[in-house]
């Protein structure tokens, strides 16, 4: 991939015109956007929202997308690791729209908001992507 840009401020951002692969890409979104977004059933049914995401250090890819699940009013969540290429973004909706029931989320791995799980272990990772299987994509 490529890209180039010009004229870097004393902020730290850049201005300038963008070249190479990057260039007119209308698809990209930086991670505060998509961090807050609601995730939904097919049937349109809130299931949650994106609590941040789980990137590859080594390749760059996003693995996973961490949605917070249940709770009140902030308390009492559980965080729900799903593969990232399970959710497709409904511009309709204005979130992304995974193939599972609140029962089948309700089943899966999760752990709680004061916990973390090792994500240096890879039996954590193997957990999450057995339990989702195939999941089609929407």
């Amino acid at each position: 991939m490529s890209a180039s840009m010009t004229n870097n401020t004393t902020d730290g951002s850049m201005t300038g015109k963008m070249t190479g692969d990057i260039a007119g890409r209308h698809d990209l979104i930086s991670s505060d956007k998509v961090e807050g977004t609601s995730v939904y059933s097919p049937s349109g049914e809130k299931l949650g929202t994106v609590r941040y995401f789980m990137v590859d250090k080594v390749n760059g890819d996003v693995a996973y997308v961490i949605m917070s699940f249940g709770g009140f009013l902030g308390m009492g969540n559980s965080y729900h690791p799903l593969p990232w290429k399970a959710l497709h973004y409904d511009k309709e909706r204005g979130g992304y729209i995974v193939a599972l029931t609140r029962e089948q989320l309700e089943a899966a791995p999760a752990y709680a908001e004061d916990t973390s799980p090792d994500w240096t272990n890879s039996q954590y990772g193997s957990q999450v992507d057995t339990y989702y299987g195939d999941l089609p994509k929407m």
